[in-house]
């Protein structure tokens, strides 16, 4: 059980947080779009702390379960709460394939697959413009300006 508010933000939140995304960010975590490969900002991020829904700032992944896939995208082996995620069965593009979008606000996240390392064996594959990053020692983002867990822990306290 999360600690944090998984309470969607309310159309005037999400709107407000629709109007400070760029258009290719739009398109990927609005419009269930996908970055292309190796261009992402996080793709070789290497540095300690968390990463967080780009859209409302919900903590999504750890830097610890970061791994380097090998197929252009950011790639974790775990999520940082399993109540972070929520996962949607997806059939374009001729595929079946499982959705990962922001439990919060729904945004699109990536896809996960059976293909990681252990000790979960899940690769999820994620666009770096469905994500934030926060280094450890710093506050988390709060853009739903909520109290409660997200406004303040520090990224390595989460």
């Amino acid at each position: 059980m999360t600690v944090y508010d998984l309470t969607p933000p309310s159309a005037d939140q999400h709107a407000a947080l629709a109007a400070t995304l760029s258009p290719d960010e739009r398109r990927v975590l609005l419009a269930h779009g996908t970055e292309a490969p190796f261009c992402g900002v996080f793709l070789d991020n290497k540095r300690d702390g968390v990463y967080t829904c780009r859209f409302c700032g919900l903590p999504l992944f750890r830097s610890s379960a970061k791994f380097d896939s090998d197929t252009g995208w950011p790639s974790f082996f775990a999520p940082f709460d399993s109540d972070h995620i929520r996962y949607v069965h997806d059939d374009s593009f001729g595929m079946r394939r499982t959705e990962e979008v922001c439990t919060r606000c729904g945004s699109h996240l990536g896809h996960v697959f059976p293909d990681g390392p252990p000790p979960t064996r899940e690769r999820h594959c994620l666009n770096s413009v469905s994500l934030a990053f926060t280094a450890q020692g710093e506050a988390l983002p709060d853009p739903l300006r909520r109290g409660g867990a997200e406004a303040g822990p520090a990224a390595d306290a989460a």
